[in-house]
């Protein structure tokens, strides 16, 4: 079978360079993110401590650990909808920008974070 046509790292070096200005650009909105919540930045690049970190932020201190419920089939799916949502809102923004973080997380990071939003607290669960 022929491969060929499979994208490969370094076949057209400006996607490359996109998808890696892309991708810094998230990662930087997220650091200014936690930043904003009283979070160190530095936990955003912390597989699984990061998403404990988020749920922190969006549901309370004594919430963080709930995030491992993402690994319940079906209900992840609610509750990540719940969690972005509870996100947006701990930082003043609307459900409707909860649910663009769920499809556009890379266009509603940067918003959230280099924006003038303000960390306002957790919300309730």
């Amino acid at each position: 079978m022929d491969y060929s046509y499979q994208y490969s790292f370094g076949q057209n070096p400006m996607v490359d360079i996109m998808s890696i200005a892309l991708c810094v650009l998230v990662l930087v909105a997220e650091w200014k993110a936690f930043a904003k919540a009283g979070r160190p930045g530095w936990a955003c690049i912390v597989p699984f401590y990061n998403m404990y970190v988020m749920f922190q932020i969006a549901f309370g201190e004594d919430k963080g650990i709930r995030f491992l419920m993402l690994l319940i089939p079906f209900y992840n799916i609610y509750l990540l909808f719940k969690f972005y949502i509870a996100l947006a809102k701990s930082y003043g923004k609307s459900a409707g920008f909860g649910v663009g973080m769920v499809f556009l997380g890379f266009v509603f990071w940067p918003i959230l974070g280099l924006g003038d939003a303000e960390y306002d607290g957790a919300e309730d669960w």
